[in-house]
């Protein structure tokens, strides 16, 4: 659970230049596989670009592969909210993953977040510092692209009905009260 937190955060930080695997025009694939797509492609300022995640399904634990670009087109500055949806698939339907102390799923400002995580003043933490990529609020307005980069999942205590299956998160992005950016990512664990 932690793993699709940190991609989720990830996906606002960092992102690779590749093709979308769908777009808002194109249903999700009947099996799940990954997929990504903006929310509102017309009305979103943010707007993810690319992405790639390997392998496929992702095996849990392991190792990996994740690449992104996002575009913002407007300098964001403190307060950032982000908001996570996360629903597993059961059966033909989609139960909402409740939030637990442990995993979060609105940060009010995450501007803060960052600051408490990675204090100013400090480099940026790896692969963030080797791609150029910013930590910190403001995020200046651009593209910001991360290649292909491997991530380790750790092997947690976590029972198989929640490291095995198909998984839907939305993330929304918001500055005092207005949205500026949706994103679905669809993906299957397999523990």
């Amino acid at each position: 659970m932690q793993a699709l937190l940190l991609m989720a955060l990830g996906l606002l930080l960092a992102g690779p230049a590749a093709h979308a695997h769908g777009s808002a025009r194109t249903p999700p694939p009947q099996v799940i596989s990954f997929f990504w797509e903006n929310c509102h492609e017309k009305k979103d300022l943010v707007l993810l670009k690319g992405m790639t995640l390997e392998p496929d399904p992702i095996e849990y634990p392991g190792n990996v592969t994740i690449s992104a670009e996002l575009h913002v087109p407007v300098p964001l500055s403190s307060p950032q909210k982000v908001e996570l949806i996360i629903e597993k698939k059961v059966a033909n339907f989609w139960i909402k993953v409740p939030c637990m102390s442990h995993v979060r799923c609105i940060f009010e400002d995450i501007c803060q977040l960052l600051d408490f995580i990675i204090p100013p003043g400090q480099p940026c933490p790896e692969p963030l510092h080797t791609y150029g990529l910013p930590c910190h609020c403001p995020l200046k307005a651009g593209t910001y692209s991360m290649p292909k980069t491997q991530f380790t999942l750790p092997n947690t205590d976590l029972p198989g009905l929640i490291t095995s299956g198909a998984y839907r998160i939305w993330i929304f992005l918001s500055s005092r009260g207005k949205r500026l950016g949706c994103f679905r990512i669809f993906a299957a664990l397999k523990g």
